[in-house]
């Protein structure tokens, strides 16, 4: 079925994720057999983009091998109109949805067909799929899926933002007193010397870290970079990821930004996964998978272990005493009327105003913070090049 009858769907490159083994594309005139690179993860929002456009040709009655055979035809024709291909991305992933609908079109489920392709496609992607199949809503099941995980994309976003622009900044001034330390002051430390006269104090001080700084510069990067490179490694033990994730959390300004973050992120999640008809031992679990701080996954396995023996739903959020209290009393209050599922997307909602606003609070305040230190080191070290000179001058 060609696709210009559904003129429905946009034109946007995503990423691809892979697999090591080799796969037969053997349909139309697109055919070739290739061995894929090693795994690598979509972006969010190529999955959202996926989501919405097969739930948008459902919804216009087309059948679901049709549907699915129209996204890899609107990927590979993406793919052709590009005038710079690096990594062929959008024709990689014509191919995994070519084998996705080979695998439906031969009686697997969608979710079925979906779930050989693990590092495409996340457990919470299958699990929704397949209660959209189960309970015939696959059309809604899938636009409710895009827009979690568009609403998750644009999140964060807003915090990576937040958080890179202050970082850029900072780097940037770091390069520059670097420069002047290692570059500018040298130059004029021999000027001060053949004059053969007492230096003020912040002379002496800039001279002395400057050629500190010459004499072990390679030193320092070889340190810093060691300390970067230990810390990922650490990081990536039990213990390390465990006390990293807890440093992160009582941060200072970002703690409390990035608690709410993975509050939204899971509410929203485990409300569209009830929603759609999934379980609440299974939701927990899909949800584990999702939340990217150790403590925060530590506490849903608790709370699973209470739900699963009967306990109630607030009262263990309530326990983990890592939750706001306005968090479990909102549950609560959704349980007490029976519409639990509402509750949560209502706490997310709430966390992604929170987040935007206190993003946007931080990169106001952190702007100026980062040039007003700037500009003392870079005034302290004009005021030691400049005194000296004055002194001579009034000497003279």
């Amino acid at each position: 079925m060609s696709l210009a009858k559904y003129n429905i769907l946009t034109e946007e490159p995503p990423a691809p994720a892979c697999q090591t083994e080799a796969i037969d594309v053997s349909d139309g005139p697109h055919s070739r057999t290739f061995r894929e690179d090693p795994p690598r993860k979509i972006p969010a929002r190529d999955l959202c983009r996926l989501a919405r456009q097969l739930a948008t040709l459902l919804r216009a009655a087309m059948p679901l091998v049709p549907a699915l055979s129209a996204l890899v035809e609107q990927l590979r024709q993406s793919d052709r109109r590009k005038l710079i291909r690096l990594d062929s991305r959008q024709n990689y992933l014509a191919d995994i949805m070519q084998q996705v609908t080979d695998d439906v079109n031969a009686g697997d489920s969608l979710a079925d067909a979906m779930k050989k392709h693990g590092n495409v496609f996340s457990p919470l992607f299958v699990s929704m799929v397949a209660a959209g199949q189960e309970s015939g809503t696959l059309e809604d099941v899938l636009a409710r899926l895009a827009r979690m995980l568009e609403k998750r994309v644009n999140l964060t976003g807003k915090v990576k933002s937040a958080m890179a622009y202050p970082i850029m900044m900072a780097l940037v001034a770091v390069g520059v007193v670097v420069f002047l330390l290692s570059v500018v002051v040298p130059g004029l430390t021999e000027i001060f010397i053949e004059m053969n006269h007492r230096l003020p104090l912040p002379t002496r001080l800039l001279i002395s870290t400057s050629s500190f700084m010459q004499t072990y510069f390679w030193l320092i990067a070889v340190m810093v970079c060691g300390a970067v490179c230990g810390i990922g490694l650490w990081h990536r033990t039990p213990e390390g990821r465990s006390l990293c994730d807890r440093y992160k959390l009582n941060l200072p300004v970002f703690g409390s930004l990035l608690l709410k973050l993975e509050i939204a992120r899971l509410t929203r999640t485990l409300g569209i996964l009830l929603t759609s008809g999934i379980g609440l031992i299974e939701a927990l679990d899909i949800v584990k998978k999702v939340v990217q701080n150790s403590l925060i996954v530590d506490a849903i396995g608790d709370i699973k272990e209470q739900v699963s023996t009967g306990g109630d739903v607030a009262e263990a959020v309530r326990q983990t005493k890592l939750f706001p209290p306005v968090v479990f009393h909102i549950i609560a209050t959704g349980q007490a009327s029976g519409n639990i599922e509402s509750a949560l997307i209502d706490i997310a909602d709430m966390y992604d105003i929170e987040v935007d606003r206190q993003a946007r609070t931080l990169v106001s305040l952190l702007e100026p913070a980062i040039l007003l230190a700037m500009g003392a080191i870079v005034g302290f070290i004009v005021l030691a090049v400049v005194l000296p000179i004055f002194e001579i001058n009034q000497v003279l």
